[in-house]
């Protein structure tokens, strides 16, 4: 056989004596979106075995390359003609070209293709043709210019637009056309527009006209572009190629508000320029956007010191003195008290700081104007004066004709002598209705003032005698000064007219300059970016911000280099959630010649910048809204978490068309800071002798965060991230050591983001309790209880119970033991007998403890039988038992354990086998024999 199949095999090669023979290279080209690629030369191999069958024929050619998407057919095995084709669709714009390599194979020397032969490797290039796909697009969405009248332009503006395909004649934009007609406007086919008359400022101030454009391949694009032309006079000088109008959207960061304007001087000859932009912000808030958190949390974010007493706080339940007062709590939740002249209030004695010595910090916020007529009437903010019997004046802060006046008299000492009492400071801030942050410093004898973080000595210092020590009540009042003697009615007096806002005192410490500037520092103003060219040489211009980045002045010799700077001026906003609305501009710009003091007028412009409404967020409090928990559990050293498995999220939806991953508007998740979060009881308030909602103070270290607690609830509050309030949240804990008469308790939280302008949904719980869980898992007929069934107990049982089941296994042997012996005084005969059963009996659980303890009741052959009124009294029983043991041992529990779960079930096991076998016992008894 091996001789035949050697002789077949050469047989074979002599068949097959040649390689397949193609062409060195192709060249293809194929149509996107089509499959069938035109080859050059055609796809042919050749054998010289031809004609003789299979070795003459060509079954296959192969591609190497596994990134070509293409496959080489054979058409006809005898011509060797074929075909290349595409798998796929090919795209041009994703891929231009393809090259790779090609082999054409003989079928071999018989019908089970023995000996095939391959040719050479020939080298295919494929160029793919583009189909005019795509319409021409413009690169802006509408286009501005300005002529002046009179004059004829080559180019008034270049428009431009693209196209997405690939090939140089349907990518390329070939013509422009003007869509509207009877326009004096012309264009050529690289956009430029030009006019082709004089055009009049009298005549038309602007003119708009529509603009397509035309690929190579004559498709036109889908929407033309609109082309505003405004005509401005003969020269005037002034600023052009600005908008009245800039829209800010939050979160974009800094935005230009002049990148086209230019200062038209009309060829004057000019040796400086001097402009001066100024963003108008009084209208917000307190004198621009800033954050609108609690002053508490302010001061913590800004690194102040703790000890701050709040003066003018949000009126509530505990903080009822200003519940009287005129608010304004429009302006984004910013809390403004307005004081008309006639509104005061008193602080509670409470409330009052009561350490003052020769270090304190008293702040505020203060917008105050002159009130025509009372000059010579002081307005008081703080006073601290007698409160019956005479009318001393202990320290107060006042206003006197546009004079901020600050009043300390001290005790009287040892020392009888003048000391400093009056400090004055005369500012053009106390009286130009705007809003300021005032700090006044006391290092006694020395007092300084902080008016938005600039220092201030007081121009004037007048001595006083020390007030004698006396045993008159004092009265701190705000809005007024309290006149309690020397009239016949106690009252207010020297009203205050203006607002404020977040009065605070902070004993025994002073402020540093850099918590001021934090605490009142803006969150929006102007801004400028680089000012280099983009030859990289610095531009001559000199520029310097007011303290508050809300005024700019901009100084240069050159035009084109203060040209540059205006185009770089910017708004920036750094607020999450900025206040929505307008902003307005004011630019003052003066030109200097050479020899003169000014040469060319230019007009002021006015202009606003519009502050879009940011995306709200949407706060969502999510977790398990039930909770049942055994009353031992209430009742352990750390009782439970009722949001354990709480979870914050915060979400925006964007519905400006903004493309998100379904190409639309969408939902986005978010991160940003809370400033409080409250845990109100639901039903009645809270019993404090036997129950509590409470968080301890080790869960608030690491964050910027406080609690209080009541009977009604816990409040946790500061303004910080919401990871960190979700890990506080998830420490809360509930106790009640005398849960007996409860059945459930229900909370609802509410979290807030700036001083509750968002608030998230109510998070409403319910902590039901499960009492006597573990007797009611015992049922009386445990004789066929599955073996698959378990009874369940709470981890601060198992002691309880395992000591419990001990004892009772003890007295229910004594008590076997005492009847047999009973039985075998009364009766002999009967007592033999029962000591013959009990061994055999005894033999058989010996036998029977080697096997499974879960077979017990299958190898037995005991007719058993339960008292169902024995087994509630032994669980009545084992309850009071438990009650008892739990009670002492509570202090030593501490909850629900993960990493014990496994030893727990252990001991449930033992537990449950443990009180199967003292029930069999006791029932033994009942056997009749």
């Amino acid at each position: 056989m091996s001789t035949v199949l050697q002789k077949l095999l050469c047989l074979g090669e002599y068949m097959n004596k040649h390689k397949p023979w193609i062409e060195t290279s192709y060249h293809g080209v194929i149509t996107e979106n089509m499959d069938t690629v035109l080859l050059d030369p055609p796809l042919v191999a050749l054998d010289k075995d031809a004609p003789v069958p299979y070795a003459g024929e060509i079954c296959a050619f192969m591609i190497h390359g596994q990134e070509a998407p293409f496959e080489a057919v054979v058409l006809n095995k005898t011509s060797g003609e074929g075909v290349l084709r595409a798998k796929g669709l090919v795209d041009c714009e994703t891929q231009k070209e393809y090259t790779f390599v090609i082999q054409a194979y003989d079928c071999g020397a018989g019908a089970n293709g023995v000996s095939w032969k391959k040719s050479h490797k020939a080298v295919v290039h494929i160029q793919v043709d583009d189909v005019n796909e795509f319409s021409p697009v413009f690169r802006e969405a509408v286009y501005h210019a300005a002529v002046t009248e009179g004059k004829i332009y080559d180019s008034i503006l270049q428009v431009e637009a693209w196209d997405q395909d690939c090939s140089p004649q349907y990518s390329q934009i070939c013509n422009y056309d003007i869509v509207t007609s009877d326009t004096p406007f012309a264009i050529d086919r690289n956009g430029n527009i030009r006019n082709t008359e004089r055009l009049s400022y009298d005549k038309q101030l602007r003119y708009k006209i529509m603009v397509t454009a035309f690929d190579c391949g004559q498709k036109r694009a889908t929407e033309s572009v609109a082309v505003h032309i405004d005509v401005k006079p003969v020269c005037k000088p002034g600023w052009q190629g600005w908008n009245k109008r800039m829209d800010y959207e939050p979160g974009t960061g800094s935005k230009q508000l002049f990148p086209k304007m230019h200062l038209e001087t009309c060829d004057g000859p000019l040796s400086a320029v001097r402009a001066m932009v100024e963003l108008q912000t009084s209208h917000i808030g307190k004198g621009c956007d800033r954050e609108t958190y609690s002053e508490k949390s302010l001061q913590k974010l800004c690194g102040a010191a703790s000890g701050s007493t709040d003066l003018l706080p949000a009126p509530s339940a505990s903080t009822n003195w200003t519940a009287s007062l005129l608010t304004d709590s429009g302006r984004d939740s910013d809390l403004i008290f307005r004081f008309d002249g006639r509104q005061a209030s008193n602080v509670p004695e409470r409330v009052v700081p009561q350490n003052l010595t020769d270090q304190f910090t008293i702040a505020t916020w203060m917008k105050h104007g002159p009130s025509p007529g009372l000059r010579a009437e002081k307005e008081t903010l703080l006073c601290n004066s007698d409160k019956t019997e005479m009318n001393r004046h202990h320290y107060s802060l006042y206003v006197h004709n546009c004079r901020l006046v600050f009043l300390l008299r001290r005790d009287f000492t040892q020392v009888d002598t003048f000391r400093p009492a009056e400090f004055h400071w005369k500012l053009e801030q106390i009286c130009d209705k705007e809003w300021h942050y005032y700090v006044i410093n006391v290092e006694f004898p020395a007092v300084i003032l902080f008016v938005d973080g600039v220092t201030y000595e007081p121009y004037l210092v007048t001595d006083d005698w020390p007030i004698h020590p006396s045993s008159i009540d004092t009265q701190l009042t705000v809005g007024a000064c309290w006149q309690g003697g020397e009239v016949s009615n106690p009252r207010f007096t020297q009203y205050f007219r203006g607002s404020l806002s977040g009065l605070t005192i902070r004993p025994g410490k002073i402020e540093t300059q850099k918590v001021i500037s934090c605490l009142q520092a803006c969150k929006e103003g102007l801004d400028i970016n680089s000012l280099e060219i983009d030859s990289g040489v610095p531009l001559c211009v000199q520029f310097h911000f007011n303290p508050a980045q809300s005024v700019l002045v901009m100084e240069g010799e050159d035009l084109e280099s203060v040209n540059t700077a205006m185009a770089k001026v910017s708004y920036i906003n750094s607020r999450q959630f900025p206040t929505a609305g307008l902003r307005r501009l004011h630019i003052t710009t003066t030109v200097q010649c050479f020899g003169e003091d000014i040469c060319i007028s230019i007009p002021d412009i006015k202009a606003v910048v519009i502050v879009l409404p940011p995306s709200e967020p949407w706060i969502t409090i999510a977790g398990s809204d039930r909770l049942v928990k055994p009353s031992a559990d209430l009742r352990g050293a750390m009782g439970v978490a009722p949001f354990k498995e709480l979870r914050i999220t915060s979400t925006v939806t964007k519905s400006d068309g903004v493309p998100f991953s379904a190409g639309g508007p969408g939902v986005l998740e978010v991160m940003h800071n809370l400033d409080y979060c409250d845990v109100l009881v639901i039903g009645e308030e809270l019993n404090p002798e036997h129950e509590s909602l409470e968080i301890h103070h080790s869960s608030l270290i690491g964050k910027h965060l406080d609690a209080t607690n009541s009977t009604s609830g816990i409040s946790i509050y500061g303004v910080d991230s919401m990871a960190h309030y979700e890990e506080a949240l998830r420490q809360v804990r509930y106790r009640n050591w005398r849960p007996a008469t409860l059945t459930n308790r229900r909370f609802r939280l509410t979290c807030s983001e700036l001083n509750g302008r968002y608030t998230s949904n109510e998070f409403n719980l319910e902590i039901s309790v499960l009492h006597n869980s573990a007797p009611v898992e015992h049922v009386n007929h445990m004789a066929v209880q599955s073996q698959y069934m378990r009874p369940v107990h709470h981890p601060l049982m198992v002691h309880t119970l395992n000591s419990h089941i001990s004892g009772k296994a003890s007295r229910t042997a004594t008590v076997v033991i005492v009847i047999c012996i009973a039985a075998l005084v009364v009766i002999v005969v009967l007592g033999i007998y029962r000591l013959h059963s009990t061994h055999q009996d005894g033999s058989k659980r010996e036998e029977d403890g080697a096997k499974d303890p879960k077979m017990d009741w299958d190898d037995s052959t005991l007719t058993i039988t339960v008292n169902p009124m024995e087994v509630v009294r032994d669980e009545e029983d084992e309850e009071e038992e438990e009650d008892d043991e739990q009670a002492g041992d509570m202090s030593a529990e501490s909850g629900d354990s993960d990493e014990t779960e496994e030893e727990e079930e252990d001991e449930r096991e033992v537990k449950k086998e443990g009180k199967q076998k003292s029930k069999l016992e006791w029932d033994s008894s009942s056997i009749t024999y």
